[in-house]
């Protein structure tokens, strides 16, 4: 597939075989179907606009999402390099309400009661549903980092890893840092969101210290034992613009961090200090998903039905995005939980108005990463159901991975964001 061609069919292969399947579905009678959805990311939001859309706005849908604004992760690691602000990475949610009809409440949902179809808000009030959509992202398992179990430490030793405060916060604690100085970024063992995310990250600091602190240092400890995304294309940035600034250190698994001293412990190396310590912990889908029950594969990630994003665990209850146990190959990421939303509203809209989910959904995915303020690289890869093995697996042949960075490339990249905002959004 060429790369322009590719990036024209940015959101479109996800809705493939399912718009013939939604005509019809405005004369619904009697009461509408009730569709609650939690969490307002890319899949989330997503999965509550199709399911308006693809429904003829004949299912009631209401988002429960406690943020005023939708703030991309993907895009806000150039915040953190200072060549893009928070309102470039920021979009609100008016278009789910007045162009779609979504109801909107900013909440938080603390408990999920199956057995009566209920959600529980923090503010005590009850919504009933007929179909539950669960986007809740990730959240940190603490727990294997002794050191950050309180709250001081993890003031002190940003993740960032979630796009809002934190990234403002390790954006004014590189300019603090003075020159001289050394950033250290600590990276999970994979799977965890944005498989190239913490490398760009690291370029994007690179970059940051070669216009303003050429002094500093980058030190990439990742407990995976190579680059886990784009390696090459990453490995080349580092020798030929960033050389003398970036130092990679694979198999440096962390298992614990002396926040008063920003030190980083590890399962089998020397202790390293750092003047910013940047620490993204090990993963797991978000609370919400956990304590119900939903997170079926080792207590960490929930496991669905691919055609349907139906948890194996609870009926008429789905999971999107970065809390799913992913089929092969398949990356959490922005993009991809865009797909599981239209794949998902597609499933949820025939479900609800009697009729089949479509057999042979086709997801897309594309990643860019940034290796300067306008140089990027991409991987693009294509996913088919496959009916035997009754999960999602790659196309052979389709996708690609850029020949080498480029401004062209990063033109597409900020045409994808915007492109993609809009359809999740707009």
């Amino acid at each position: 597939m060429k790369r322009r061609q590719f990036v024209q069919s940015v959101g479109a292969s996800g809705s493939l075989g399912v718009l013939g399947l939604m005509s019809g579905c405005s004369g619904m009678r009697g009461s509408p179907p009730r569709v609650v959805v939690v969490g307002g990311g890319y899949g989330g939001a997503t999965a509550a606009k199709y399911v308006r859309m693809w429904s003829g706005y004949g299912i009631d849908v209401t988002l429960v999402e406690p943020g005023a604004h939708f703030i991309s992760c993907p895009l806000s690691n150039l915040v953190i390099g200072g060549s893009k602000g928070m309102a470039d990475i920021t979009t609100p949610y008016d278009g789910l309400a007045g162009k779609h009809g979504v109801r909107l409440v900013r909440d938080r949902v603390i408990r999920i009661d199956p057995d009566r179809r209920r959600v529980v808000l923090s503010s005590g009030g009850e919504l009933p549903y007929d179909r539950l959509i669960v986007s809740p992202g990730v959240d940190f398992m603490w727990d294997t980092l002794p050191g950050m179990a309180r709250e001081s430490a993890r003031d002190k030793v940003l993740h960032a890893w979630k796009a809002g405060a934190q990234t403002l916060a390790l954006r004014k604690q590189l300019q603090d840092m003075p020159d001289g100085g050394v950033y250290a970024l600590s990276i999970p063992l994979a799977p965890y969101r944005c498989p190239p995310g913490p490398y760009e990250r690291a370029c994007q600091v690179a970059h940051y210290f070669s216009q303003a602190k050429p002094k500093s240092k980058v030190l990439i400890f990742d407990a995976n034992e190579d680059v886990t995304s784009k390696g090459a294309l990453f490995k080349k940035a580092w020798a030929e613009r960033y050389k003398g600034i970036i130092a990679y250190f694979p198999l440096h698994k962390a298992v614990d961090v002396d926040a008063a001293t920003n030190t980083l412990k590890f399962e089998f190396h020397d202790d390293a200090k750092a003047s910013v310590l940047n620490v993204i912990p090990d993963t797991r889908a978000g609370e919400i998903a956990v304590n119900t029950g939903l997170a079926t594969a080792n207590k960490r990630w929930c496991e669905v039905d691919f055609l349907t994003f139906e948890s194996i665990a609870a009926k008429n209850i789905h999971v999107l995005g970065d809390a799913i146990q992913i089929a092969p190959a398949m990356p959490k990421s922005g993009h991809m939980a865009n797909q599981h939303g239209k794949t998902c509203a597609a499933a949820v809209v025939a479900l609800l108005t009697g009729r089949q989910p479509n057999p042979e959904p086709v997801y897309n995915n594309v990643c860019y990463s940034f290796v300067s303020d306008t140089d990027v690289v991409h991987v693009a890869s294509v996913h088919r159901y496959d009916t035997g093995k009754k999960t999602m697996l790659p196309v052979a042949g389709a996708g690609g991975l850029s020949s080498a960075a480029s401004e062209v490339e990063g033109r597409y990249a900020m045409a994808w964001a915007r492109n993609i905002w809009a359809d999740t959004l707009a």
